[in-house]
């Protein structure tokens, strides 16, 4: 009796959690099972949940339309050159707030928080204005930048929080042993940091791979410098009504983000837990 009732008290959650589930995912079933659909049946008078069957023509059709490995290229480079350069900027600077004291570190943190909660579409303007004047329009080492400033500020966030739930005893004592600051971060700390390193790499690549905005209005000439948000965008002209193939491509768009969490899922969680610790 006393184990049955607790049960009962959860059952209303685990439904809410069930139908929750069910429907941030039911987008995303219906776009996988519309590009294994066969086209007379995608707009089909009685359409059906389950495909009566299946056909890979539309990922053929996608994959061998007109720049589809170039913007691929150019959306991979883009995005792990902006999660590199922000780990390791943040990395600097989030292990110099956690561990040293200085004048101003307080005000420097308050200044992250500001840029994370800054909306960056409100910036889209100022940066294509300075972009311009300086000849970085149509140049993928502009968006990389722009991915970088994106992302900074919530991995220096999580990076702090998550040096602060490191003992410095532990680096202390590799010092005493005769290691440099630099070699006890190195041998000690860093080796600890791998599930903050992953949860921030996970956002920051998620990030930088689906935004669309600043590619959109950075790259205007130089088409080859486009990214596949965009070039998913001008899909639907491409191919008139073809939504089998549209929703092809954004299955094979979203599938690399799909990858990458499982292979970090195990340690996102403590990522983020651990990142949430005030340091």
């Amino acid at each position: 009796m006393s184990t049955t009732r607790p049960r009962m008290r959860r059952v209303p959650l685990n439904a809410a959690a069930v139908v929750t589930v069910a429907l941030c995912l039911f987008p995303v079933y219906w776009m996988v099972a519309t590009a294994f659909t066969p086209a007379r049946d995608i707009q089909s008078d009685s359409p059906r949940l389950f495909p009566r069957t299946w056909t890979l023509d539309h990922f053929r059709t996608a994959v061998g339309a007109d720049g589809f490995g170039l913007f691929w290229r150019n959306s991979l480079l883009v995005t792990l050159s902006a999660v590199l350069l922000s780990l390791v900027v943040a990395l600097g600077s989030a292990y110099a707030v956690a561990r040293m004291r200085w004048r101003g570190r307080r005000q420097f943190m308050l200044m992250v928080f500001i840029a994370q909660m800054a909306p960056w579409e409100s910036l889209i303007i100022p940066v294509y204005i300075i972009s311009r004047d300086t000849g970085m329009l149509d140049r993928l080492p502009t968006l990389t930048l722009v991915y970088f400033m994106m992302t900074l500020p919530f991995t220096v966030i999580v990076l702090r929080g998550f040096i602060g739930t490191i003992p410095p005893e532990l680096e202390e004592s590799a010092q005493v042993d005769g290691c440099t600051r630099l070699g006890a971060f190195r041998h000690i700390a860093f080796p600890l940091l791998a599930p903050g390193l992953m949860a921030t790499s996970l956002f920051g690549y998620i990030t930088a791979w689906n935004e669309f905005a600043y590619a959109n209005f950075l790259i205007i000439k130089q088409q080859d410098n486009r990214t596949l948000p965009v070039w998913l965008s001008s899909f639907q002209n491409v191919f008139g009504t073809d939504w089998g193939a549209t929703m092809a491509a954004s299955t094979l768009f979203a599938a690399p983000a799909l990858v990458v969490f499982l292979l970090l899922q195990r340690h996102v969680t403590a990522g983020f837990a651990a990142g949430a610790v005030k340091g």
